[in-house]
């Protein structure tokens, strides 16, 4: 259970480390098993599969290729209603809670119902937020949204305050793919405090002290995807600091 194994380790004050893959960027079998390979070197917990915009017909080939190489669950991270791949372990089932377009509150995932019951995907209700990052991001221009100003901490954390109201069992804070920077501190940490299931967040952590600052502030899991593009050995020093914070 993808879920459980999220819920054990913040019991447990443990921290973890998702790498997502986007398949657009990985059309060579080559590159994406070299991922797959300093994931596996580096006891990554998850990998996160999907992206805001899939132009290739190649998911199906990614996650067969990483669960043939490893034991590490897939889960996939749709950008829409096309990203369902039964062969993956889990889903977030992402509602986008920071904005106010109904398909992607409610919408899509009326048309992915069906047929996730149809799979035996893990499904995982997870509220997205998008917080700006400084430009307009992939994701938001995607889903037609206006991301959360940065500074606005009490807005993002009534924002997911209200979504685990509503029964989201975990929540996503992200900055969008390539952020200019990522998410503060002050943010997370005010998120953090307004709920008690998993938080997750992404963008904009290109550096093992970026990550650093995410953790203390009250991040579960990172979730590291562009960075890994021009840095692969940046995974090393994340998972470096992750496993110093787990077995402090």
């Amino acid at each position: 259970m993808i879920y459980k194994s999220f819920q054990e380790k913040k019991a447990k004050g443990h921290k973890s480390v998702a790498v997502l893959i986007d398949p657009d960027k990985v059309e060579d079998g080559l590159r994406l098993q070299h991922l797959i390979n300093l994931a596996s070197e580096n006891l990554v917990d998850y990998f996160f599969v999907g992206g805001s915009l899939i132009t290739t017909t190649n998911l199906h080939e990614v996650v067969k290729q990483i669960k043939q190489s490893v034991n590490i669950p897939v889960v996939l991270f749709p950008g829409n209603t096309m990203q369902i791949e039964p062969s993956a372990d889990g889903i977030l089932f992402l509602s986008l809670i920071s904005g106010r377009n109904p398909e992607l509150l409610i919408g899509q995932h009326v048309i992915a119902a069906p047929i996730l019951k149809n799979t035996k995907l893990e499904v995982i209700p997870t509220g997205y937020m998008l917080i700006n990052s400084g430009k307009i991001t992939s994701v938001a221009y995607m889903s037609n949204t206006t991301p959360l100003p940065e500074e606005k901490y009490s807005l993002a954390a009534c924002t997911a305050m209200a979504g685990e109201m509503l029964g989201l069992r975990m929540m996503y804070l992200d900055a969008g793919s390539g952020a200019e920077r990522p998410i503060s501190a002050k943010m997370i940490n005010s998120v953090r405090k307004s709920i008690e299931c998993p938080l997750l967040v992404g963008g904009g952590i290109n550096s093992a002290h970026k990550a650093l600052t995410a953790l203390e502030a009250g991040a579960d899991c990172i979730v590291i995807g562009n960075a890994l593009e021009k840095d692969p050995a940046l995974l090393s020093e994340i998972a470096d600091k992750i496993y110093e914070w787990n077995n402090s």
